[in-house]
């Protein structure tokens, strides 16, 4: 390194908020790729119109938390700005001015695009008013014995405060005349969420215009629209003048004080309580149409700011999508994938179908006996969980040399075979520990439930770190083999829950290596009992060592380029908004290090500024499966190190979540990992490179080269071995 390259590392501050992107502007980036593939015609039908459904789904999660986070410091008058250099108030002011026209752009394309596509096969979503007099007919007599009966008009007036709206409702703001007196008054009526938001006609009433019930494959008409053309049924001898749409999005985080709950279950089922129930409004979202007077009363009603205020051109509720996109018409939806069980695996699925419905105990010891050959990996959704992590708890469970069972739940599905396999462990007489993360945001209320049925089944529950979230993936087996007793151990990068394993990207290594197996033991006691665990063989644990251990490997390789040797790094994660990571990242590039980041969603590192990050370059792939495994690696002038695990480079990660990452050591499965990654930086269909002023570019292929998807690739492969 050159005495001037020398002197740029130390002149440059590399805190200056100039070199960071705003966190929740990079993240409403993230959800503009997720759109993208909603306006993308290369994208199938029912699939586009699955994105438009995602895009609005996480749109309400990020007001329901970031927002509505941002606005409590707001209303605590709180000043400090961001490392990027913004205030709270700037910050909400930032979000509505870029969120406004993404929204507009979404609904647009789903009312002036994807509309007009279902109809030309045969799915019509249409208007009340367009319904022929017998399909009125059809839907006032359903509406008569299925909606009405549910239905509970709120008057607002001197006497009837403003009413209770929950969170996420859509809502009719009704406006009536009492014809005896003249006075115009005010009430609320919610569309029940426990009946379908579309209302389909039966076969014989499908018609549209002159195309018959032959031709049309599904007919709808939106929930709010038959409740509104039924309106004098809830207030009778009143006139009804006008109704217009609504809908509330409320603050839904959980604000449990773990340092003084005597009873954290408890405590987070209170506070699950209120969160049905309370949480300040954070958005309303309203039709175009609803005049200037109706929006005040709900904004005086509500305690909102015109800045809270989202004007739709079209449906509320995008995210009732979901509902449309199960037709039976495969040619719309990406061809269904099954994931293939991989070898070694698919030789003890032979021996399993060999065996009678009982489990026979000569089957466990094959399955450990391929762990003990080799670490193996497995990559889901490409391969199968319930043959692979999943066959690997339940044979523990079974195994008569099985001793213990240790594990960590984060999320889980509500008919988990895991945890039917924890209960299976327990009743055969194995000591089992769960770990159960109960402030898994939510996800609370479905693990205090399996909380309370591991516990009844003689399962050690554990709840966790006050002040830490318990986000790591591991399995620790023990067992009593021919030799000895030997620790098996599964690390992963998902949760264990076979329904996500079908739709998110994860890596998982099975392993008896006696370091691993001894760290993993050292964690469980950091977790289970009173530990001051400072240090772990192999393991990176967060919050003990991992962002140190991190840095140092980042420093390594900028340390190897200033010596006149090589740097390289890629790293595969979900989010980057660690300060002192990023820092570390911008002074190895400085230092020549070349640095490849493969990043899902928020982005906080600015690439491609000359004298800090020219050598950093910033990938994200979005597309059929949700990318969620983290893969780190390192060049270390040829001694190559590889990592993979459950923390992103984020503080939160870092600092207030316990998480696990382990190295992978077997060559092979380094090779692979290496490979992988090498697939994902040359991806052209799916993949969006980040520009320095923030903005994203998706990659298209070049004259002369072929359309390269990761996913697509991934499940050839699989699929042919």
């Amino acid at each position: 390194m050159t005495e001037t390259e020398t002197m740029r590392e130390t002149k440059i501050d590399l805190r200056d908020s100039k070199y960071y992107f705003n966190r929740e502007l990079s993240w409403l980036e993230f959800n503009r790729r997720v759109l993208h593939e909603a306006l993308d015609e290369r994208t199938l039908l029912l699939e586009r119109l699955k994105f438009t459904a995602i895009f609005s789904s996480n749109l309400d999660e990020f007001f329901m938390v970031r927002v509505a986070a941002i606005k409590r410091q707001i209303e605590a008058e709180v000043t400090k700005k961001t490392f990027d250099g913004s205030t709270p108030i700037e910050q909400m002011e930032n979000i509505q001015k870029y969120l406004r026209p993404v929204v507009q752009e979404q609904v647009a394309n789903f009312e002036y695009n994807l509309k007009k596509e279902l109809v030309h096969h045969g799915i019509h979503l249409i208007n009340f008013v367009d319904l022929n007099q017998e399909q009125r007919k059809y839907l006032h007599d359903y509406y008569e014995s299925n909606i009405f009966p549910v239905l509970t008009p709120l008057a607002v007036d001197p006497s009837h405060p403003f009413p209770h709206i929950s969170n996420l409702s859509l809502n009719l703001a009704v406006l009536v005349r009492n014809p005896d007196t003249g006075a115009q008054l005010f009430a609320r009526v919610k569309v029940p969420k426990s009946l379908p938001r579309f209302v389909a006609f039966p076969e014989h009433l499908r018609q549209v215009g002159e195309e018959n019930h032959q031709d049309l494959l599904w007919v709808g008409v939106p929930l709010e629209q038959v409740i509104a053309h039924n309106l004098e049924s809830l207030f009778p001898g009143m006139d009804v003048q006008e109704y217009h749409n609504f809908r509330l999005t409320r603050d839904a985080d959980l604000g449990v004080q773990e340092d003084e709950a005597d009873d954290l279950l408890l405590a987070i089922q209170q506070e699950l309580r209120k969160r049905r129930f309370a949480g300040s409004p954070v958005r309303l979202e309203v039709h175009a149409s609803m005049p200037s007077n109706i929006k005040k009363m709900l904004m005086q009603g509500l305690n909102l700011q015109p800045i809270d205020v989202y004007e739709i051109e079209g449906l509320l509720g995008l995210n009732d999508l979901f509902a449309l996109t199960g037709f039976p018409l495969p040619e719309l939806k990406d061809n269904r994938w099954s994931a293939v069980v991989p070898p070694p695996f698919d030789h003890f699925q032979e021996l399993l179908l060999d065996q009678d419905d009982d489990r026979d105990e000569h089957i466990s010891p094959e399955f450990f006996a391929m762990i003990r050959k080799s670490d193996l990996m497995v990559h889901h959704p490409y391969h199968s969980f319930s043959s692979t992590v999943q066959e690997f708890i339940t044979q523990s469970a079974h195994d008569p040399d099985v001793m213990a069972i240790k594990m960590t739940l984060y999320r889980t599905s509500g008919d988990s075979p895991i945890i039917k396999a924890l209960i299976e462990a327990a009743e055969n007489g194995k000591q089992v520990v769960a770990l159960v993360e109960l402030k898994a945001r939510f996800d609370e209320e479905n693990n205090i439930l399996w909380a309370r049925k591991l516990e009844k089944a003689g399962v050690h529950v554990v709840y966790g770190l006050v002040g830490l979230k318990t986000h790591t993936k591991i399995v620790l087996v023990v067992r009593k083999d021919e030799d000895k007793i030997r620790r098996y151990v599964h690390i992963g990068t998902g949760n264990y829950n076979p329904k996500t394993a079908k739709l998110y990207t994860d890596i998982g290594l099975f392993t008896c290596r006696e370091d691993l197996g001894a760290d993993l033991t050292d964690l469980f006691n950091y977790l289970t009992g009173y530990s001051k665990q400072k240090a772990f063989r192999k393991l990176l644990v967060a919050p003990v060592t991992m962002r140190d251990r991190m840095i140092a490997m980042i420093e390594r390789e900028a340390n190897h380029c200033r010596d006149g040797g090589t740097g390289r790094i890629v790293a595969k994660m979900n989010s980057l908004v660690d300060v002192a990571v990023i820092e570390a990242l911008y002074r190895a590039s400085q230092a020549g290090v070349k640095i490849d980041l493969i990043i899902r969603g928020i982005c906080c590192l600015r690439p491609g500024m000359e004298g800090v990050s020219e050598n950093i370059k910033v990938i994200s792939i979005i597309g059929r499966f949700l990318e969620h495994s983290r893969i780190f690696y390192f060049h270390n002038n040829g001694e190559e190190e590889i990592y993979i695990g459950s923390a992103d480079w984020m503080t939160r990660n870092l600092s207030r979540r316990v998480e696990a990452i382990t190295p992978v050591e077997e060559p092979k499965l380094m090779k692979q990992l290496e490979e992988l990654l090498g697939l994902m930086l040359s991806d052209n269909r799916q993949s969006w490179e980040l520009q320095t002023d923030g903005s994203y570019i998706q990659r298209r292929p070049k004259e002369g080269e072929i359309e390269h998807s990761t996913h697509q690739i991934l499940m050839d492969m699989a699929q042919n071995g």
